[in-house]
C-alpha cells in the first residue's frame, strides 16, 4: 500500500505544480488587464465571453481572480518559507544552544501562541505601514511558532540518540554536529512544514487585506476582491464573492491536501491506506 500512497504524493505535487505555476504565470501576465475598466459593461452576471461575470467598475472578474490568486501565491510562498526558515533557526538554536537559549525561544514560542493570532497579524501589519512589506513582515513573524515547537522537539530527540552522543565524545563541536547530524534530519519536517504553512499564509494575508489592514485597495488582491464583492451581495451580485471566494478556498484545500500527504508519506509510524 505504501507504493499507492506514494502514487498519490506525486499525483497531488504534480497537480498542485501545474496549479500554481498555470496561475502564477497568468496573474503576472493578466496584471495590467485586471486593472482595465469599462462601465458599459459593468455587474454583468457569468456568461460565455466573462466566464466570472464583471464587477461595479466592468472589470473582467475572471482575469482579476486569477490576477489577485496569483498575487496571493506568490506572497504565500515568500512568507512561508520565510516563516519555515526562522522556524528552522530558532527551533535548533534553542536546543542546541543550552538550557538559556531553550527556555528563552520556549518563552518567546509561548508569548506569540499566547497573543490571538489575527490580532498580533494585524499590529505587526499595521506597524510595519500596511502594504506589501507590512503583510509579509506580519505574516514571517507569526506563523514559525507551531514548526519551531515541532523541530525543537526532534532535536531534544536527536541529542539523546546514542549516535549524537558519540559524536560528541569524540570532540565535535555543537554546531558541527548541529550542521552535520542533526539539520539533514530535519529537512522532511522542515520542508513539510512549510508546505503546510503555505495555506494559512495566503488566508491569513486575504484576511487581512479584506479587514483593510493588508495590501493596497488598488491591488488586485484576494481580500481586496472579496472586500468588494461585500457590498453588492445584497442587491443580488453573487458572482462577485463566489467564484473569488469558491477558487481560493480550492487553491488552500489543494496544498493542505499535498501536505497532509507528504505528512503520510514521510511518517513511518502513521497508518496504512
Amino acid at each position: 500500500m505504501r507504493i499507492n500512497r506514494r502514487t498519490k504524493t506525486i499525483g497531488w505535487i504534480a497537480l498542485s505544480s501545474a496549479f500554481l505555476i498555470a496561475v502564477t504565470l497568468l496573474g503576472c501576465f493578466w496584471r495590467e488587464a485586471a486593472l482595465i475598466t469599462d462601465f458599459s459593461r459593468k455587474n454583468l452576471a457569468p456568461c460565455k465571453e466573462y466566464l466570472f461575470g464583471t464587477d461595479f467598475m466592468g472589470r473582467d472578474m475572471f482575469v482579476r481572480t486569477i490576477t489577485g490568486l496569483s498575487l496571493s501565491i506568490r506572497l504565500g510562498i515568500l512568507t512561508a518559507a520565510a516563516s519555515a526558515v526562522f522556524a528552522g533557526v530558532l527551533g535548533i538554536c534553542g536546543a542546541v544552544l543550552g538550557k538559556g537559549a531553550d527556555s528563552f525561544v520556549t518563552f518567546l514560542i509561548d508569548l506569540v501562541m499566547g497573543i490571538p493570532h489575527i490580532l498580533l497579524l494585524i499590529l505587526i501589519s499595521y506597524a510595519c505601514g500596511k502594504g506589501f512589506f507590512g503583510v509579509v513582515v506580519g505574516i514571517t513573524l507569526t506563523h514559525w511558532t507551531s514548526l519551531a515547537r515541532l523541530l525543537r522537539g526532534e532535536v531534544l530527540k536527536l541529542k539523546s540518540s546514542q549516535y549524537i552522543q558519540i559524536a560528541s565524545r569524540l570532540g565535535m563541536g555543537k554546531l558541527q554536529i548541529a550542521v552535520n547530524h542533526m539539520i539533514p534530519h530535519l529537512l522532511t519536517q522542515l520542508f513539510t512544514g512549510l508546505i503546510l504553512l503555505f495555506p494559512h499564509a495566503i488566508l491569513h494575508e486575504a484576511s487581512i487585506t479584506f479587514l483593510g489592514f493588508g495590501l493596497s485597495p488598488e491591488e488586485p488582491a484576494m481580500g481586496v476582491i472579496l472586500s468588494e464583492s461585500m457590498k453588492y451581495l445584497a442587491m443580488g451580485k453573487w458572482w462577485l464573492a463566489l467564484f473569488p471566494g469558491g477558487l481560493l478556498v480550492i487553491t488552500v484545500l489543494l496544498f493542505h491536501m499535498l501536505g497532509d500527504n507528504i505528512c503520510k508519506l514521510l511518517d513511518p509510524g502513521s497508518a496504512h491506506e
